[in-house]
């Protein structure tokens, strides 16, 4: 079933409350999505030409101090870190692809879950409530953040199956629904050069986003033709280092529902995850169109 949620600031003067916001947003969808959860925080950016990675073990103890120790060794460049958790945020200027290479070399069994200047996913196994509580989901600050609650269904549960998926730099995706010619469309997308670590079905949904944008689509247009090769039911939530788009299958039978206000852009799956938002009784409410995207970034508002 799934839960999906996401906020979007309008207003800079809310960003030191994103998290205190956001919480109890992803806790009104366990419900649909008691096994595992996970989000995507964007702030605290790098300057152009860094590089932001958020990785994440699935020993709790893993010795992150050493790791940095060894790449800042390898690639001859200084890393600025931070733990969380199961999880480390590097940052650095190096780039991506020598990150990557010696990553895979010293740490094979670490998770890169996100790149880019802005974009931090943390997710994990267990309710909603225990991994906000491990992340410290409510002190967190930022300009906007998507989340995901999983009901494993057609899965096993686990870290890698949780959402969100990366879809290239600064970019991700959550789910709700279920997509029909995933498999075909994995071997595909494996043939032309995408790398799947799950059996996840929204995973090929990321991977063929990236895989359009790597192209040369831009977004909207990666989705539109995601209404053509996607067989089945979604709702994606996508985000961007600037802000977050929507966008049903052309039937819509899975729930969503928008909100904004001066202040922010709100989704979520079902209404009652938007009840804690200030001013929410004065929101323009709906419910979004099938087949229709939906985009709020800061050079677009």
């Amino acid at each position: 079933m799934c839960g999906i949620v996401g906020l979007y600031l309008k207003n800079p003067e809310l960003e030191s409350q994103l998290g205190t916001l956001f919480e109890p947003m992803l806790l009104a969808m366990t419900d649909r999505g008691p096994d595992s959860a996970g989000f995507a925080i964007y702030g605290d950016e790098v300057p152009e030409g860094s590089l932001k990675l958020t990785l994440q073990s699935a020993d709790s103890d893993y010795d992150w101090r050493g790791l940095v120790s060894r790449l800042e060794t390898e690639l001859d460049t200084s890393i600025d870190w931070f733990q969380n958790a199961s999880a480390a945020v590097l940052k650095t200027s190096a780039d991506e692809a020598s990150m990557r290479g010696a990553l895979a070399r010293h740490a094979p069994q670490i998770r890169i879950m996100s790149a880019g200047q802005s974009i931090e996913i943390l997710k994990g196994m267990g309710l909603p409530k225990v991994i906000a509580d491990r992340f410290g989901l409510a002190n967190m600050k930022g300009s906007h953040i998507i989340g995901h609650t999983r009901m494993a269904t057609e899965s096993a549960v686990t870290m890698e199956g949780s959402h969100p998926f990366s879809t290239g730099n600064d970019l991700c995706l959550v789910h709700n629904g279920s997509l029909s010619n995933h498999s075909r469309l994995r071997e595909n997308l494996k043939r032309a050069g995408i790398v799947f670590e799950t059996q996840n079905d929204s995973e090929v949904a990321a991977g063929y986003l990236n895989w359009r944008m790597q192209n040369g689509d831009s977004l909207a247009a990666a989705l539109d033709h995601a209404l053509e090769d996607l067989d089945g039911f979604f709702t994606f939530l996508i985000g961007t280092r600037d802000g977050f788009a929507v966008i049903r299958d052309p039937i819509a039978c899975k729930p969503a529902v928008l909100a904004e206000t001066d202040d922010y852009v709100a989704m979520a799956s079902e209404y009652q995850a938007l009840a804690t938002l200030p001013g929410i009784e004065k929101a323009k409410v709906w419910e979004p169109d099938p087949a229709t995207l939906y985009v709020w970034e800061r050079n677009k508002v």
